[in-house]
C-alpha cells in the first residue's frame, strides 16, 4: 500500500491506495463524480494526466475544467483531435501550431487546396469518430536527430525543433495514427472531449510575420458538456450582434471604402460627433489639470525619428515617403507624437521651477498595421489619440504617474468602461537586446521604480515581459472586445532615455543641468477604439451625454409645427442635440425607427400637448411615456448629462 496527500480548497487529506494506483484511482477513492471531473493533476508540482501512477508520499492536487489550466489542457487536446481529423481527410496537409486560447483553441494549417467553412461538417464528423475511438494519449521524448527524422515531412515542425536550444527536451504526444510535437500536458484519452464546435476560419501568417507564408487558421471551442457548449455558442451569437463592426455600420457611425484602403475608416456624422464630444471632454479636463496644448505636424524628416530611435526600432510600422536608403530628405508620417512635443520643451532653457511640464495634444497618428491585424475601429492605420507627455524631476515622478492614472480612471468611469479593464505592467524582455535602448541596469532601476509606484497605488496588475516600449516600461490598461480579444486601451509609460537623446535638460536647485524623466500617456486612448468599445458595451445605445442625437421630436400632425420649433430652439439653447421628424408617417412607425436608431428620448407632440403646453416624453430605456413641462424636461436632461447617467 502507498499513502498520498491530496491537497484541495478544503485542506489536506491522506489516502491509502494500492501500489500501482493512478490519479484516476485516487479520484475514484473519493467518488465516481470526482474521478470524472479530473482533467489532470499536479503531482509534487508537476502536471500529469489521470493515468499517471502514484508513488508513496506523493502530494497531489486535482485540476478540473473549473481551473484555467484545466480548460487549456482540455482545449489543447481538442486542437490535436482537430489536427488528427484534418490529416485523415487531407493527408498532404502541413500543420503548424495549435494552442489553447481564451474560450477555445485554434490550429494553423497549410492546405494544398484552400479550405472553406463548408468543410467544417466533414471535419467535425471525423473528430467525433476520433472521440468515439477513445484513443489513449501518450507522451514520449526523442533526441534531436530522431525528432527531425520523425517530422521530416512537416516543415513547420522541423523549424520549431531546430529553434529549440541545445539540450532542450523534445517531447511528442501520440494518439492513434497521429503524433504531434508538443510540450503538453493533455487529457489521458480522446474520449473525454464530449462537446466541441469549429467556429471560424481565418488567415494567419506563420509566426505572425507577413514575411512568412499565409496559413489557414481553424478556430474552435470545446466544453465538458453539450449544455455548456450551447450556452457558449449563444454568447458568441450575442457578441456578433454587439460587434461594433455590425452596429457601427447599421447605425451609420462609420464606413469603409475599398478604394480608400483597409484600416482607413470614414467617420460618418454620428461617429464624428461622438468622437468630437469625447475629444472636447478630454481636452477641457486636461486643461483643468494643468496641461498645455500643442499642435504638431503629421510628418517629419527621418532625422527626427533617428534621434528618437523610431527609425531603428519601429521603421517597419511607419509610412515612409521616399526611398529610406537614399540620400537626401526622406519623410515619414508620425507613428506617435513624443519627438514632436519635445520640441515645445526645447524652445528655451528650463528650470526645476518649470517642472512638471504637462503637454497634451489630440494627435492623428499613422501606423502600418499588417492587413491581418486590422479589425473595424479597434485596430486601424490612421487614428486619433489623446496623447500627452510630462517632463518631471525624479522627486515628482510618482505623483505625476499617479495623476496620469487618476485622469485615465476618471475618463473610464465617465464612459462606463471602468468595470471592464485590467492592468498590465509591461517590462523589457531581457533576452531581446535589439528591441530596446538603454542598459540592463538602467532598465532594472526604472522597472523597480515603476513597480514601487504601482504597489503604492494598490492596483492589481499582471507582469508581461517583452511588452514594454523600446524606451521604457509602461502600465497598460487592457480591455477585451465582445469576442474576448484583449487590446490596450490606455498606456502610461516611464521614459528614461529620450530626454537625454533630445538634449532635454533643466537646471536643478543645485545649479546642475539634469535630464528630466518623461511620462508618455494617453488619457482615453485611441478615440476610434474607444468608440468601438462603447458601441459594443452599450449595444449602440450610448449614454445621453455622448449620444450624437439626444432627442428626436416626433409630430402627430402639421398643426404643431411652430410649437415643436420652439421646443427644439429651447433645447438647443441648453446645448442639447435635437432632430425633428415631421414626416407624414404613422407615429408608431416613427417611434420604432427612433428606437432602432437608439435615440435616448423621443418627444411625441400632437394637438393635446400643444394645447396643454406640455411634452409627452418617451424613454429609450424602458419605453415608458411621461408627460412633463419643457422646464422639467430640460432639468431632467441636464441632470442626466451632468451625472453621466447611463
Amino acid at each position: 500500500m502507498i499513502k498520498v496527500e491530496l491537497q484541495n480548497e478544503q485542506g489536506v487529506a491522506l489516502y491509502e491506495l494500492e501500489e500501482g494506483s493512478s490519479v484516476f484511482s485516487l479520484g475514484m477513492a473519493i467518488s465516481r463524480e470526482v474521478a470524472r471531473s479530473i482533467i489532470a493533476a499536479k503531482v509534487n508540482g508537476k502536471t500529469v494526466n489521470t493515468r499517471y501512477i502514484l508513488n508513496d508520499g506523493d502530494k497531489v492536487s486535482f485540476i478540473t475544467f473549473k481551473d484555467e489550466e484545466g480548460k487549456k489542457i482540455f482545449r489543447h487536446t481538442t486542437s490535436h483531435i482537430l489536427a488528427q481529423a484534418v490529416l485523415r481527410l487531407y493527408p498532404d496537409t502541413k500543420f503548424a501550431i495549435g494552442p489553447a486560447i481564451d474560450n477555445g483553441f485554434y490550429y494553423d494549417f497549410e492546405f494544398s487546396k484552400p479550405l472553406a467553412m463548408t468543410d467544417f461538417d466533414a471535419i467535425e464528423k471525423e473528430m467525433k469518430k476520433i472521440v468515439s475511438e477513445n484513443l489513449p494519449i501518450e507522451r514520449f521524448e526523442l533526441p534531436r536527430a530522431e525528432a527531425l527524422e520523425l517530422m521530416k515531412d512537416q516543415p513547420y515542425k522541423v523549424e520549431l525543433i531546430n529553434d529549440l536550444p541545445e539540450g532542450e527536451t523534445i517531447s511528442f504526444y501520440k494518439q492513434g495514427d497521429f503524433t504531434d510535437l508538443c510540450a503538453g500536458e493533455h487529457l489521458a484519452f480522446t474520449g473525454a472531449v464530449k462537446a466541441f464546435k469549429l467556429t471560424s476560419l481565418a488567415g494567419a501568417y506563420w509566426r505572425g510575420s507577413e514575411k512568412n507564408k499565409m496559413l489557414q487558421r481553424i478556430y474552435g471551442t470545446s466544453f465538458e458538456t453539450k449544455a455548456e457548449l450551447e450556452a457558449h455558442l449563444k454568447a458568441i451569437e450575442d457578441a456578433k450582434a454587439r460587434d461594433h463592426n455590425k452596429i457601427g455600420r447599421e447605425l451609420e457611425y462609420f464606413t469603409t471604402v475599398d478604394i480608400i484602403g483597409q484600416g482607413l475608416p470614414i467617420m460618418l456624422p454620428k461617429g464624428a460627433r461622438t468622437i468630437q464630444l469625447l475629444q472636447r471632454f478630454v481636452e477641457d479636463e486636461e486643461q483643468r489639470r494643468g496641461y498645455l496644448l500643442t499642435k504638431t505636424p503629421f510628418m517629419a524628416k527621418r532625422d527626427l525619428y533617428k534621434i528618437s530611435g523610431h527609425w531603428d526600432h519601429y521603421r517597419e510600422n511607419m509610412f515612409i515617403m521616399g526611398d529610406p536608403d537614399a540620400e537626401g530628405e526622406v519623410f515619414a508620417l508620425r507613428p506617435m507624437t513624443c519627438p514632436f512635443q519635445f520640441q515645445a520643451y526645447l524652445v528655451k532653457t528650463r528650470s526645476y521651477r518649470d517642472l512638471p511640464m504637462r503637454l497634451g495634444e489630440t494627435s492623428t497618428l499613422f501606423r502600418n498595421e499588417a492587413s491581418g491585424e486590422m479589425h473595424g475601429l479597434i485596430r486601424v492605420r490612421q487614428f486619433t489619440i489623446s496623447e500627452g507627455h510630462l517632463a518631471c524631476t525624479p522627486e515628482q515622478l510618482e505623483d505625476e504617474f499617479k495623476g496620469c492614472l487618476d485622469l485615465a480612471l476618471y475618463f473610464l468611469k465617465a464612459t462606463g468602461l471602468d468595470d471592464d479593464v485590467s492592468y498590465r505592467f509591461s517590462k523589457r524582455d531581457p533576452s531581446n537586446r535589439e528591441k530596446y535602448i538603454g542598459s540592463a541596469e538602467e532598465w532594472e532601476k526604472v522597472q523597480g521604480e515603476m513597480r514601487t509606484i504601482l504597489d503604492d497605488i494598490g492596483i492589481k496588475y499582471t507582469e508581461a515581459e517583452g511588452e514594454a516600449a523600446f524606451y521604457g516600461p509602461k502600465l497598460d490598461i487592457q480591455i477585451r472586445n465582445v469576442h474576448g480579444k484583449e487590446d490596450t486601451l490606455i498606456t502610461i509609460q516611464i521614459d528614461f532615455q529620450l530626454a537625454e537623446r533630445f538634449g532635454m535638460e533643466y537646471v536643478d536647485k543645485d545649479g546642475e543641468k539634469k535630464n528630466p524623466y518623461v511620462i508618455h500617456r494617453t488619457s482615453i486612448g485611441c478615440y476610434e477604439r474607444t468608440l468601438a468599445l462603447l458601441l459594443e458595451k452599450y449595444a449602440g445605445a450610448l449614454p445621453l451625454w455622448m449620444a450624437p442625437e439626444q432627442v428626436r421630436i416626433l409630430t402627430l400632425n402639421d398643426r404643431v409645427a411652430d410649437y415643436i420649433r420652439d421646443i427644439k430652439k429651447a433645447l438647443e439653447k441648453e446645448g442639447m442635440r435635437v432632430e425633428l421628424d415631421e414626416r407624414n408617417e404613422k407615429i408608431g412607425f416613427k417611434i420604432r425607427e427612433a428606437q432602432v436608431e437608439k435615440v435616448p428620448y423621443m418627444l411625441v407632440i400632437g394637438d393635446k400637448e400643444m394645447e396643454e403646453n406640455v411634452i409627452a416624453v418617451r424613454s429609450r430605456a424602458d419605453g415608458k411615456t411621461t408627460v412633463m413641462s419643457l422646464e422639467q424636461l430640460i432639468e431632467k436632461l441636464k441632470h442626466e448629462v451632468e451625472t453621466f447617467a447611463k
